[in-house]
């Protein structure tokens, strides 16, 4: 399997991402995917790795940065924006139609927790997408307003868009608004602040585990009032007749975005749960990311065929 560096554009910001292509020979053109990252990831962590195994079964991937994000262009850094998410994934599928190796008409995308929100979108109202699967889906706008489990405070959201409203506030006297930060500083204050899942989470992103020195640790606060604004899932019943996979940890607390975003598909559609999984065990721990893969590998066969 060969990986290589590429750049694209996406509304006039530049884009980063890591080309995967198998090295079987091939016959022709082969199918292909995009494959998006959580929030505050980047393309070296588990998108990458998703990447690559899909590769290695005969796809050629494309794991990219986001806007704003990893070594990708846009200012500000760290800008969480739900609208550019999508647009980049249209990018991407822009820039694969392009390539030689790639057969154009047998182009699917996968998204990964955020991404797996916004994939959904983007298949939405992209017909050159020909199905889409998600693994551990978390839209953002949701989880910000309502908490990754939905049970959040409602007033927690709105102290986070006054903070927000401040921070433009700041910015517009020419001084340095701050950012939101994402992570504490020990993984007893993040199980403090988020439970078993926000510990898993600085478990993965803080730590040698998954950590990455380009992730981002913290958001841009306009993010904030972006999210308020930005229901991902609006688009899903447009995906139809085209086909939607969620695969979801049996404990993901996030699990109810997802079969949100299951039933309002109107297509062929099918919830693959992974027994004893969480939300971020999907990100790296092989025995569960083996069957996500195997998973995905027949769904991809299946719809991007000729």
């Amino acid at each position: 399997m060969a990986r290589t560096t590429v750049t694209f554009d996406s509304a006039g910001i530049t884009l980063v991402g890591h080309l995967h292509t198998p090295d079987a020979p091939a016959s022709g053109p082969r199918p292909a995917l995009v494959v998006g990252h959580p929030g505050t990831a980047v393309k070296e962590q588990t998108s990458g790795t998703y990447a690559r195994l899909m590769a290695e079964r005969g796809f050629v991937t494309l794991a990219f940065d986001a806007a704003h994000q990893g070594e990708s262009g846009g200012l500000p850094r760290g800008l969480e924006d739900p609208a550019q998410r999508v647009e980049d994934f249209k990018a991407a599928v822009s820039y694969l139609t392009t390539r030689e190796e790639v057969d154009a008409d047998r182009i699917g995308l996968l998204g990964i927790c955020a991404s797996g929100s916004y994939s959904l979108a983007a298949a939405g109202g992209d017909h050159r997408v020909r199905a889409v699967a998600a693994v551990s889906t978390a839209e953002p706008a949701r989880q910000f307003r309502l908490g990754a489990d939905g049970t959040q405070d409602p007033a927690v959201f709105q102290d986070l868009l006054d903070a927000a409203a401040a921070a433009r506030s700041t910015a517009a006297r020419g001084e340095d608004p701050g950012t939101m930060t994402m992570f504490p500083e020990t993984v007893e204050q993040a199980r403090a602040l988020g439970g078993e899942h926000g510990a898993e989470g600085f478990d993965y992103y803080c730590t040698p585990r998954g950590g990455h020195e380009r992730s981002a640790k913290s958001l841009a606060w306009e993010s904030i009032d972006r999210m308020a604004l930005h229901d991902a899932f609006l688009a899903v019943p447009l995906i139809g007749p085209r086909p939607v996979l969620q695969i979801i940890g049996e404990r993901a607390v996030t699990a109810w975005m997802a079969v949100e975003a299951h039933q309002r598909a109107t297509g062929p559609k099918e919830i693959h749960w992974i027994k004893g999984a969480s939300h971020v065990d999907l990100y790296d721990r092989k025995q569960y990311v083996d069957q996500a893969v195997e998973k995905l590998t027949g769904f991809f066969t299946a719809h991007l065929t000729d």
